[in-house]
């Protein structure tokens, strides 16, 4: 794989070009590629993001010239746009050919999108994490933060995006991302009718009854937003075909076409696909052979326990980690013989610590790991070893290591983890991983599954995982790393690229 992967960027990048046609691609996303932060002498200092996308869109930062516009979220982003005299930034990141274009609102409006919206709102929503019977409460003060502060960033965005398209000259593709920035392609649409837009949601779509929850001027004018793409993306086909039924029932004047998964309105025609997001194999497998992750790993199989049981996650609630710790209480209970010998190591990063929900939810996780280890532990032998930090070496050590990947989430968009471990394992180990999670149906062939709620189901695969013959260990990690390899970063960039060619030449998708 790794000395045909210069021809695969190659084609990538022919493939960008083509699609493009003499356009100037445009990123935006809330969470930027690059996070300015101030030097001791004042100064404005560009540091590489670590958020995911940014991740997925290394490669092409390397090697393509495109515009990527986003939030000015700290001092440091606010001190970059203030320098730059509000124009764009050629960040001093080596190797990088972006241009940061920052949108910067006023901070009680960015408060009201981000922290009343976004995240208690839209989030809790989409990952169906919100207990109905007592949440959410939509007062007076998020409707408020909806016209204030949801409306207005992603008017703002919109604003940006449009002044510099028309400051280039040229025609543009526009790809937006995610749940913060529902408004903006239809904003687009209306101020630049040439455009091609796509926006690509990394979360899940829940079904139609979920979102009645909201508003109904709200859950339509999401999806009124959405509609003014010319391409949808969601990580799965049950997320596309939920987003099928919710235009149908909350856009009365539109036609949902489910055989083709196309939505007309206007006059417009929007295309739905499922594009589901991945990784860059080569370079998780370098950064698992580097010798910071080494060390890690060299640690790591210092603890006493000679089999290694591992999750990796951000502390959030959807991602289930008290039912993973309670089959792993199960286990050792009902097999006390592994005791002393599977260890369970949690790699977790604390995630919005200024929510109260992932606040309690990180300190119920500490307080459950403590109490097994006090009543199952030995002097000898902890039974969970917690990591709450964020620190991606370390992680990636774990990943080596295991011999069991639990990935359970209740619901999850495409947890990485489950492709990121199979492609650097040592040890021929087993995935576990959830039916609802994203990633499920790429990997299920390899992989264990089991339905979130069930912890006696969970620990039953634990324990096939722990005890499976060697031979079986190794077709089933073969199987998962063929399914990565080959659906891997560059395979997620294709296939939308080539969607984005087929509008360019006026051809149907």
């Amino acid at each position: 794989m790794t000395e045909q992967r210069p021809n695969r960027l190659e084609s990538l990048l022919a493939l960008c070009n083509e699609a493009l046609q003499g356009r100037r691609l445009f990123v935006v996303s809330n969470r930027g590629p690059v996070e300015y932060r101030i030097g001791p002498a004042g100064e404005a200092v560009a540091h590489r993001g670590s958020g995911s996308l940014a991740t997925s869109y290394s490669t092409l930062m390397r090697h393509l010239e495109f515009t990527w516009v986003a939030s000015a979220m700290g001092e440091g982003d606010r001190l970059a746009l203030q320098l730059s005299d509000g124009a764009s930034i050629a960040p001093s990141l080596p190797g990088s050919r972006v241009t940061l274009r920052y949108v910067s609102t006023p901070r009680r409006a960015y408060h009201k999108f981000y922290n009343i919206v976004c995240n208690p709102i839209l989030w809790f929503l989409q990952h169906y994490m919100w207990s109905t019977p007592y949440t959410p409460t939509i007062d007076h003060a998020v409707h408020d933060a909806w016209d204030t502060g949801y409306v207005e960033v992603n008017r703002a965005f919109a604003d940006a995006v449009i002044a510099e398209v028309r400051q280039g000259g040229k025609p543009a593709c526009i790809m937006l991302h995610d749940y913060h920035l529902y408004l903006v392609a239809d904003a687009l649409r209306q101020a630049l009718p040439d455009a091609l837009i796509q926006h690509y949601v990394h979360i899940p779509w829940p079904a139609t009854g979920y979102w009645e929850l909201l508003p109904a001027a709200m859950r339509s004018s999401i999806c009124q937003g959405l509609c003014g793409a010319d391409i949808v993306g969601f990580q799965t086909q049950r997320d596309v075909m939920n987003f099928l039924q919710s235009c149908q029932e909350f856009l009365p004047d539109s036609q949902v076409d489910y055989a083709t998964r196309q939505v007309y309105r206007n006059g417009r025609r929007t295309t739905v696909a499922a594009y589901p997001l991945s990784i860059n194999v080569e370079e998780v497998r370098r950064l698992a052979a580097s010798s910071r992750a080494r060390d890690y790993e060299a640690q790591l199989l210092r603890l006493p326990g000679q089999k290694a049981i591992v999750r990796i996650d951000r502390a959030e609630p959807n991602k289930n980690i008290l039912r993973g710790f309670r089959a792993y209480e199960v286990l050792l209970q009902r097999h006390p013989e592994l005791k002393g010998e599977v260890k369970f190591l949690a790699f977790l990063v604390p995630s919005r610590t200024h929510i109260r929900q992932f606040q309690r939810y990180a300190e119920e996780i500490q307080e459950t790991a403590r109490e097994m280890n006090n009543a199952l532990g030995t002097p000898e032998w902890t039974p969970i070893h917690l990591f709450m930090e964020n620190n991606y070496a370390q992680a990636t050590a774990g990943m080596r290591t295991y011999d069991v990947l639990l990935v359970n989430p209740v619901i999850d968009g495409m947890n990485l983890v489950a492709k990121e471990g199979p492609v650097v394992n040592a040890k021929d180990g087993v995935l576990v991983i959830s039916e609802s999670e994203g990633a499920y149906p790429q990997l299920a062939a390899g992989a264990l599954a089991v339905s979130p709620a069930d912890i006696e189901g969970t620990m039953q695969a634990m324990y096939q995982a722990l005890a499976m013959p060697a031979e079986e260990r190794k077709q089933r990690s073969s199987a998962l790393v063929r399914a990565v390899e080959q659906e891997d970063v560059f395979h997620w960039f294709q296939r939308q690229f080539e969607d984005v060619k087929g509008l360019a030449q006026g051809g149907r998708l």
